[in-house]
């Protein structure tokens, strides 16, 4: 396995940044050229309402807050893979139309237990599984299997107008998150998860897919959904806890998400998603994470520890170092004149969204999203 690991390490550190310098130079000239409103509008992730055609209320909204990036759950996929097309082609248009910049188009597509699509679009294993096929298998043939699933289903996404995955769960298995996480880790042994995820990632970039690797650095026992998260480890420990995003960090991937856990060895007073110690000083700095960061939903019970509003929440994540935030259809248009309104009274400097924006801009001109120069 050490033979495994150490290769599939120089395969991510080979694989062609989503940042090289010339992406970076196109992508802060394309940011730089954003007015005030399409710049606010650059970092925020948005859910869509309906299925099957975009419906006038929802392309109003649109219009108003051309978003950076959609996400689609079930209730927007139950349908024919021609409605989907269809959809996601308005959307696209729409956004590329009033922003000049085409968003993401963003789903969860872990497989197993996580799968947003109807019938008629494969269901990939859970990543569980194939921790349990290395055992079974032995890892070369688990890790082979994975890539070629990984790939077909890359492809057909992409073929639907899916251009951004949030995935894999690069978090791994142990006795304190086995409970939230269940089947969507690759497993406890550290080394297989580093690799199964890289191998993920490089099976969808392939299938020209971007991937978003969660939840930076981790979840405890409680489900964030619905309970305060707390990962009271050793620095040491938690270090440890984080070694397969190490190994990600170092490659094309296109994004990572921060999780709401609070990690005292690390921050003892902000949870992941608004601290500057984590996600400025840990991932960019001691990692060197070059892609965008994406904080988790700031609606959900864990993000609470601070008493924010999910609005303010978003902006001082922003703030402290994250370059996309996330809001439900019904809260982005507050969302975006929350972040217009701390850009204009100096909380939240537009030097630090147009870093944001170039990092967003970058991924996609690296996915072919944006036609690079």
């Amino acid at each position: 396995m050490r033979f495994i690991f150490a290769a599939f390490l120089m395969l991510t550190a080979a694989l062609p940044s989503a940042a090289d310098e010339a992406l970076r130079e196109q992508a802060g000239t394309l940011a730089a050229s954003l007015d005030d409103r399409r710049l606010a509008a650059q970092v925020i992730m948005t859910g869509i309402d309906g299925r099957g055609s975009l419906g006038t209320v929802m392309a109003d909204i649109l219009k108003d807050v051309p978003a950076g990036a959609l996400m689609l759950f079930r209730y927007n996929l139950n349908t024919s893979k021609e409605e989907v097309r269809a959809l996601l082609s308005d959307c696209s248009e729409l956004i590329g139309e009033c922003a000049g910049i085409p968003p993401f188009i963003a789903v969860d597509h872990e497989g197993g237990s996580v799968h947003r699509f109807g019938a008629g679009v494969e269901k990939l294993p859970s990543a569980l599984h194939w921790g349990e096929q290395a055992q079974v298998l032995g890892q070369e043939a688990a890790l082979a299997g994975l890539g070629e699933a990984a790939g077909r289903s890359g492809r057909e996404i992409r073929d639907l107008g899916i251009n951004l995955n949030l995935a894999p769960v690069a978090e791994i298995l142990n006795d304190d998150n086995r409970v939230f996480l269940d089947d969507r880790s690759f497993g406890p042994d550290a080394e297989f998860t580093a690799a199964a995820s890289a191998v993920f990632v490089k099976a969808m970039e392939e299938a020209g897919v971007g991937c978003v690797a969660k939840h930076f650095p981790g979840n405890s026992a409680a489900d964030p959904h619905s309970a305060r998260s707390v990962i009271a480890d050793s620095r040491d420990a938690v270090d440890a806890m984080a070694a397969p995003f190490a190994v990600l960090a170092g490659g094309s991937l296109a994004g990572i998400m921060v999780s709401h856990a609070l990690i005292p060895a690390r921050d003892p007073e902000s949870i992941a998603s608004l601290s500057s110690a984590v996600m400025k000083d840990w991932l960019r700095g001691e990692l060197g994470f070059s892609g965008f960061i994406l904080a988790d939903d700031f609606s959900m019970a864990a993000s609470s520890v601070r008493e924010l509003s999910p609005e303010a929440a978003a902006v001082a994540s922003l703030a402290a170092g994250a370059d996309m935030v996330m809001a439900w259809p019904g809260n982005i248009r507050g969302l975006h004149r929350e972040i217009l309104s701390a850009m204009k009274r100096g909380r939240l400097p537009r030097e630090r969204l147009r870093e944001a924006a170039a990092r967003i801009i970058a991924a996609k001109l690296a996915l072919g999203i944006v036609a690079s120069e």
